[in-house]
């Protein structure tokens, strides 16, 4: 599967939702698994906002991956991100979109109150 790295070096991140459990179905409510280590994922909405645009992204992230205080507004950093486009097909629709994951989100809140302090 093709992955595109994305550059946020020139962006602000913010938290737009907290982290909850990604779900793989959502009829059976069987949660999300990464493919290669077996952690349990997570979903993070992040409020993305780079020359003067703001959108909200959803990245999946592994659990090991999420650190520090991830409350809304929050100011974070997204290490590894990467956006994959996706095609599928469900009951007869054609849908794609673009899949964005990283291998972690940290909180810079903590950063910045030290940062302060000294």
């Amino acid at each position: 599967m093709r992955q595109i790295p994305v550059d946020t070096s020139g962006a602000t991140l913010m938290v737009a939702q907290p982290p909850q459990t990604k779900v793989a179905n959502r009829q059976t409510g069987q949660v999300a698994v990464d493919r290669d280590s077996g952690e349990t994922m997570w979903t993070v909405d992040v409020l993305f906002v780079m020359n003067g645009s703001a959108e909200v992204v959803t990245v999946a992230v592994p659990e090991p991956g999420i650190s520090g205080e991830l409350a809304m507004g929050t100011p974070v950093a997204l290490t590894g991100l990467v956006a994959r486009p996706w095609e599928n097909e469900f009951n007869g629709q054609k849908r794609h979109g673009i899949a964005f994951r990283a291998v972690a989100v940290t909180s810079l809140a903590a950063a910045g109150s030290a940062s302060e302090a000294a």
